[in-house]
């Protein structure tokens, strides 16, 4: 069997897909809160990033077999939080309901290595602190980051992230305007997506697709990973991806 099959029977197996979004996820969430200077849980079931009273917390579950100790844990960094807690579990197999928090789900989406088409808009990867303080005010307008506002830079985006290994965040613009931000991790041979997002005097001006296919252009020959929210998901399928399995969330507001 060669390698490509392999990662593709890997990323299409009931628990393969779960499996490589948590432990990307994981990379992700630990770049963030080594360069925000949060602390980093790491449990054999789960990682977590204990923020401050904006940034709040990140719980991401790694395992689909949490034991009562660790379901334990998980509630109680829920509930001595400074701020918002968000809990990702790729697995939906954590009962958490007993904690209190509203709960959706969202599908884990993969796209198999291949070519990608050139953006029609220009895109690069941030290198220049004004480039990621553009990004960072795209990404919280965008995603509506009401706990990042007032806006103080590097909060959300500290410029140790893009030095952090594996972490790439880029912006695409219009005109020479930044107006499409989003982050890229490689991390175990495998690209995921964070944070795409559009600012809201661009919207409906393929900047989305510009900043995923820029993001893409340099990971083309690895599989890569996203969880989808509803208005996301087409996009994605015309670039190739596929929804592998639902992912559950919870959070505290």
């Amino acid at each position: 069997m060669t390698t490509e099959s392999t990662t593709t029977g890997q990323l299409t197996s009931p628990t393969g897909a779960p499996t490589r979004q948590a432990r990307n996820s994981a990379a992700f969430w630990t770049a963030t809160g080594v360069s925000r200077g949060h602390e980093v849980i790491r449990r054999r079931g789960f990682l977590a990033v204990h923020g401050d009273e904006r940034a709040g917390g990140r719980i991401l579950i790694q395992e689909p077999d949490l034991d009562p100790d660790e379901v334990a844990e998980v509630g109680e960094l829920v509930r001595r939080a400074a701020g918002p807690v968000t809990v990702e579990d790729p697995f939906g197999a954590t009962d958490l309901s007993h904690l209190g928090l509203r709960t959706w789900q969202m599908p884990i989406m993969l796209r198999l290595p291949g070519p990608v088409d050139a953006p029609a808009l220009d895109v690069t990867r941030v290198r220049r602190p004004e480039d990621l303080r553009a990004a960072e005010r795209i990404v919280i307008e965008g995603f509506d980051l009401a706990g990042f506002e007032p806006y103080r830079a590097g909060e959300l985006f500290p410029t140790a992230l893009i030095e952090q290994p594996g972490v790439d965040v880029f912006i695409a613009s219009v005109d020479g305007v930044p107006a499409g931000a989003g982050v890229s991790v490689v991390a175990d041979g495998l690209a995921g997506h964070y944070w795409i997002a559009t600012s809201s005097a661009f919207r409906s001006r393929g900047v989305g697709r510009a900043v995923m296919l820029g993001a893409l252009a340099h990971v083309a020959d690895l599989p890569a990973t996203l969880t989808a929210s509803k208005l996301g998901r087409p996009l994605y399928e015309s670039l190739g991806y596929a929804v592998a399995s639902p992912s559950t969330w919870w959070a505290s507001e």
